[in-house]
């Protein structure tokens, strides 16, 4: 089978925010809590943190990091992670039924991301709470000195703000499973008041109201249309959320759900559109898909260990999926959705970092290793900074039910002109062959391959372990040929591959 690729230099999609490359930190599991931070750890710095984890964060380049939920934000109270440790609350968690100890706040997490070279994206809580805790945090967080609570950061051993430009303003309001749950019209007014007051503070911040948990909920997508034609003027971003499964064990149709992740920001892209027009708006909203990723592996055993056990418990094993090979090619294929809609979404948080459906995992008192998925979230993160480029793509397909057409070939490119590199992210969905790769690059000048690497396995279910953390890594490709204007290679059935040239 031939799969023809036609790249030109000058038909672009958009500039790619490296924020597309953002993950996410919630006090869920063992995210944080012999996650990032253990200071019983043989490798934890003076902070408590996990320096074997920092070195696998910063090896992913991770542009922001999305704090401190998720459910969890819903029943927060900020106030409780700052000060001294040992005059912390304890509080119960509502969205997860476990203890929450507090050793971990605002000021530790802001000393963790300088420490890993990230920046915070932080969430203010909308369900418990409102307006005024959301103003008072921004003060706390953002303001020099002087007011109640900069000088209650101060005093708690900060002086400079943290300098957050990016706020979320709660998370998932249209879930009835939210502490604090609101009706679309109940949620637009109040997240349009309190942008109204973070704004009044500082206009040069950036917002993100919520928009559906997914594209399955009863209110999408009028949930949208409603909470923008309040909140339009005043914020940003409007949020996005999906995770995927594959209960049915059918990988044809699992790996095409990237079609369906397609479709659902291209719906939620033209509502933007219809409200900008209803209001007669210069600005623009994106997208920020700040919670995707692959989560089906672990609900079974999440659900025994919720029944299970008495009380509240601290930091259970919660949301841990063992991710497989086959994940790697669905990652893949999300990764490239986003990077061909890089022009309207231009957030994007793979939920989560460490631990609770996560590219990197930890044993308490033990090692950290890479889970599979962590090799094509490297690679886009690493290597997809630069333009989109719009191709033109022709590739045999198959058809899945509720879903239509699906390209065995699955496809991005990004071109960084400053250094003159091209990149290609490629998934060949077929389950058996391979496929003859022709890309016809043009206007790019004298290229050469530089990098070419494949992952693939013949074992579809195999995951990467702490005790054996290499079955699925990438290899040197093979065969892949850069020759007047043409590339061409053969993408083996079922594999991931990353291609590099550089003029």
């Amino acid at each position: 089978m031939k799969a023809t690729v036609i790249a030109h230099s000058k038909f672009t999609i958009s500039e790619i925010d490296p924020r597309l490359y953002g993950s996410f930190i919630e006090h869920l599991g063992r995210a944080v809590y012999t996650g990032i931070y253990e200071p019983d750890h043989p490798t934890a710095d003076c902070d408590g943190m996990r320096q074997d984890v920092i070195d696998l964060v910063k090896e992913l380049q991770v542009p922001i990091v999305r704090y401190p939920g998720g459910n969890f934000v819903s029943a927060y109270n900020w106030e409780d992670g700052i000060g001294p440790r040992e005059e912390r609350p304890v509080r119960l968690d509502l969205a997860w039924h476990t203890s929450e100890s507090n050793q971990v706040g605002i000021h530790e997490f802001a000393d963790w991301c300088e420490t890993v070279g990230t920046e915070m994206m932080l969430a203010v809580n909308l369900g418990s709470r409102g307006l005024d805790e959301a103003r008072n945090f921004l003060e706390y967080v953002n303001h020099e000195g002087g007011s109640t609570w900069s000088d209650k950061r101060r005093a708690n051993g900060r002086e400079a703000p943290f300098d957050v430009r990016l706020w979320c303003l709660g998370n998932e309001m249209d879930g009835p499973w939210q502490i604090g749950h609101k009706t679309a019209d109940e949620y637009g007014r109040l997240a349009h008041e309190t942008a109204k007051a973070m704004r009044a503070f500082d206009s040069r911040l950036e917002l993100v109201v919520c928009g559906s948990s997914n594209a399955h909920m009863p209110t999408y997508p009028q949930w949208e249309a409603t909470v923008l034609e309040h909140t339009y003027n005043e914020v940003d971003h409007i949020s996005l959320h999906m995770y995927f499964e594959n209960r049915a064990k059918d990988t044809a149709s699992y790996l095409a759900r990237s079609l369906e992740l397609d479709t659902y920001i291209g719906t939620v892209a033209g509502v933007i559109a219809y409200v900008k027009s209803k209001k007669r708006s210069k600005k623009d909203v994106y997208i920020s898909f700040d919670e995707w990723n692959v989560w089906y592996h672990s609900k079974e055993r999440d659900k025994a260990i919720l029944e299970g056990h008495n009380g509240w418990p601290e930091a259970p094993p919660l949301l841990e999926d063992d991710y497989n090979f086959e994940d790697v090619l669905q990652v893949g294929c999300i990764l490239n959705t986003f990077i061909n809609r890089a022009d309207v979404v231009k957030i994007a948080c793979l939920a989560q970092l460490v631990n609770v459906i996560a590219p990197i995992m930890t044993v308490p008192g033990g090692p950290a290793w890479r889970q599979t998925i962590f090799y094509p979230y490297y690679y886009a993160s690493v290597y997809g900074r630069g333009t989109a480029l719009k191709l033109m793509v022709d590739s045999p397909s198959y058809t899945v039910e509720d879903i239509g057409t699906v390209p065995y070939l699955d496809v991005s490119a990004v071109h960084d002109a400053t250094s003159g590199h091209v990149t290609f992210f490629l998934v060949n969905r077929h389950l058996s062959e391979a496929l003859d790769l022709d890309v016809g690059l043009l206007e790019f000048g004298a290229l050469s391959i530089v990098e070419d690497q494949v992952i693939a396995h013949s074992d579809l279910g195999i995951t990467n372990t702490a005790e054996t953390p290499d079955n699925v890594v990438p290899v040197k490709g093979e065969g892949a040929l850069f020759a007047d204007g043409r590339l061409t290679a053969p993408i083996a059935p079922l594999s991931y591959r990353m291609i590099r040239l550089k003029a």
